[in-house]
This record gives C-alpha cells, structure tokens and sequence, in this order.
C-alpha cells in the first residue's frame, strides 16, 4: 500500500475527516484544512481550534455553540460519503460478512460496486492479504466508489481492482475456474450471472445475494435450485430497531430500519455432487418455468440517477478523494529522514 492508513485515534491533524455533533444532534462532517472556518447558521469554528486536539473533545465555536468532535466511524462515513448508486446500509453489510463469512486473506468477488460503501467493508474484513474484485456496469459509478475508497483509506488499495463491464462476460478472464472463496451479489439479475460465479467458485465457497424485491428473491432462489451446484439457498431480512433509553423512560423508538433488503445465501458443491432432496410435504402450489417467468419477468427496470446529480456526486467524491491522497503524500514526506 502507498500513503497513509487512517489513524483511529491520536490528536487531530490537517487532512484528517472529523465529524462534528451540534448541540440538537446534528451531524456535519468536514475535513481539516489550516486557515479555514466550518460554518453553521449559528455561528462560525475554525479549523485550526480543533487541529492538535484529543479524538472526543468538545470545542466552541465564536458565539459559544459547543460541538462535540469524534473521528467518523466507517459506519458513519458510508451514511454521508456521495453517492453514485443506493448504497447497501450498514445493517445488511454487517450481516453480509458475517452471512458469506468474508476472512482475513479471502478471495472476494463483488459486483455492482455501487457508492463503494459494501466494498470498503469487504477490503475491511478481507485485511491486507486478501484481494476484492469489483464489477460495475457503469463508469461513473465506477469513478465514484473508487474516489470514496480513496478519501476514506487515504490512497488506492492495491488488492482492489474494479471493472467495468458485465459480471458474466468479464469474471471469466479475470480469475481462474474455482479460485475465488466468496462472491456477493449486487444487482437486478443475478441468476444472468449463474454460470460465471459457478465456474468460479471453489466448492465450498458462498455465494451472497442481496436482492430488493420479492419477486428477484423468487428468481434467484430457483435459479440457484435448478443449477443443482448450490446448497439449498438460505433467505432472510434484518431490520434494526433503537431504543429509547433515559432514566425509567424506556422504549422502543418511534422510528427504526426496517427493510431495506434481502440476503440469500448458498454454498457451492463439489463438481459432480448431487445433492439429498429435502424431505418435504408435497406442495400445492406446483409451478412452471412460464409461471416463474410471469411472476418475475427477465427484463427489470433501473432507476437512473440524473446526469446533473451524478455529475455533483461524483465532483463531491473526487474532492474528497485529492484531499485524502495529498495528506498521504505529506504524511509520506515528513517521515523521510532528512541528511545532514
């Protein structure tokens, strides 16, 4: 790696993303710079008055407002960061770990990359030894996970490539047959890929959808069936709910996460393995290939973003990304030792 890792403690320095809570709870996110201000309608904080300050001081703006500084968590930072595409929440990320039980050193595959935001959870959980490849249909969405993984880590992960192009025709030539321990799924149709991710997978390995509606998670679940190269695929949802918890005030708050998508999960066979039918009771919802069709049509609509609110997102992201990149190379130079 090159650069920088980001410090998850230690004094505040210039560079460093710094997330500010106002009195109400409001949550703002900048980057330090010397010489600049952070302005609120209730007055003005300069940056310098938190450089050289401990993680989780609190400090005053110039008409007495306090706001407590923290170092986002990567939790906090996929929330705010742009946003090309609908980011995977961190509720459904936590779970996706855990459910494809991605490990330190793992070979993960991933596609779409979306904002980014699943793939730095990935790069997270898979350390420095283990490699992500991430596939994206579209160049600007492309652009701005890669500017976002920058701004957050500081520099471009050497064992994360992206490419563009569909998953199908471009994972073939990019791994080797059964070489790859997990693949997560992304996108409107991955029963399109089936073939591609069966070939690449070692057996063993997990595949991982995440899939927004009912009728994809119907598709998907028999396609995987009909394969005869998966266990039985697993499905659920996780919605998140908070507390209210002051003094004997306790209660459920009135808001909460509910659902936002599905997983479904299935392990890859070993080649030739036919694998022991479940004993069930005969169902009386028999069902053809026309029926599955009809319930889920193959042709899905995509919801665009407009190109003058793509444009901005990805400005915003490859902002933050320079930023990120030229505190590392400063962070780089003071550490080289200087000749008498």
């Amino acid at each position: 790696m090159t650069g920088y890792d980001p410090r998850n403690s230690g004094p505040f320095v210039a560079g460093d993303r710094v997330q500010l809570t106002g009195p109400k709870g409001k949550l703002n996110t900048i980057t330090l710079e010397s010489g600049k201000v952070f302005h609120t309608h209730r007055g003005i904080l300069e940056h310098d008055a938190i450089i050289g300050l401990p993680d989780g001081s609190v400090v005053t703006n110039n008409v007495g407002v306090e706001h407590l500084a923290l170092r986002p968590l990567l939790n906090d930072f996929v929330m705010s960061m742009p946003r090309g595409a609908a980011i995977i929440y961190p509720k459904d990320a936590a779970q996706i770990l855990a459910l494809a039980d991605i490990f330190p050193g793992a070979s993960v595959v991933e596609a779409g990359v979306g904002s980014g935001a699943l793939s730095l959870w990935l790069l997270r959980a898979i350390g420095p030894t283990g490699t992500l490849r991430s596939f994206e249909r579209r160049d600007e969405f492309a652009d701005v996970a890669r500017s976002n993984a920058a701004t957050f880590l500081g520099h471009d992960p050497e064992n994360w490539t992206v490419t563009v192009g569909d998953l199908q025709d471009t994972l073939p030539s990019a791994v080797e047959e059964q070489s790859v321990d997990r693949v997560v799924l992304d996108m409107l149709a991955p029963w399109e890929t089936l073939d591609a991710v069966t070939a690449a997978l070692k057996p063993g390995g997990v595949l991982l959808c995440y899939i927004a509606t009912v009728t994809q998670l119907s598709r998907v679940a028999e396609a995987i069936r009909a394969t005869g190269d998966y266990t039985h695929p697993q499905s659920s949802e996780t919605m998140v709910r908070g507390w209210h918890v002051e003094g004997l005030a306790v209660r459920p708050d009135h808001r909460m996460i509910a659902h936002t998508g599905f997983l479904l999960t299935a392990r890859r066979l070993a080649p030739g393995t036919v694998l022991p039918e479940l004993k069930r009771r005969p169902s009386k919802s028999d069902y053809s290939d026309e029926d599955v069709e009809a319930w889920t049509p193959g042709a899905l609509g995509e919801r665009q973003s407009s190109p003058k609110s793509l444009r901005k997102r990805m400005r915003a992201a490859a902002a933050g990304a320079e930023l990120s990149k030229a505190r590392g190379q400063d962070a780089a130079s003071d550490q080289e030792p200087t000749i008498n």
